[in-house]
């Protein structure tokens, strides 16, 4: 079974997960041009999606690990 410590693990690397893709997604808004129009909506998308997995992940972890 997966120990707590894993868990804290698992539960930080997502969160800098999104934090980092929210970084490069204002990052590339600010570039503006054609960088911009490429790949800024793509990244804020890709933010929301991780959003939502980190969200259902530690709701999991949570529920299923709660003391």
């Amino acid at each position: 079974m997966i120990s707590g410590t894993l868990v804290k693990i698992l539960g930080i690397v997502l969160l800098i997960v999104v934090a980092v893709v929210l970084i490069l997604g204002i990052g590339t808004l600010f570039k503006g041009g054609e960088t911009s129009k490429k790949y800024s909506n793509k990244l804020m998308q890709l933010r929301v999606l991780l959003q939502f997995l980190a969200i259902v992940a530690l709701v999991c972890f949570a529920y299923f690990f709660k003391n």
